[in-house]
């Protein structure tokens, strides 16, 4: 008897980020489409402190980050939420 292998599918997402910003303040907006055409988006925001250096760089870096740090976050929920609905029973959350 041969086994029968799995055929393997890949699947890509794109992240979207995009930036705001004003003299003290960055903010970040993060978007993904799933591949069942769901879209997740998450916020994240930066601030400058008034003696900081003005580096725009580093606020996107900052507020990026935090955006996607949400948007993981987001990820997880809907993957435990869609676990449970399928088996019909409450889990523990995946974090």
């Amino acid at each position: 008897m041969t086994a029968t292998a799995t055929p393997r599918v890949t699947v890509g997402w794109h992240i979207d980020l995009e930036f705001e910003e004003d003299s003290h303040r960055t903010r970040a907006a993060a978007l993904v489409r799933l591949s069942d055409g769901t879209e997740v988006r998450a916020h994240g925001y930066a601030s400058r402190h008034p003696s900081d250096e003005d580096q725009q760089r580093v606020g996107e870096e900052i507020a990026g980050a935090r955006a996607l740090n949400e948007l993981a976050m987001k990820l997880l929920t809907k993957a435990h939420e869609e676990i449970d609905e399928a088996s019909g029973r409450t889990s523990y959350p995946l974090t």
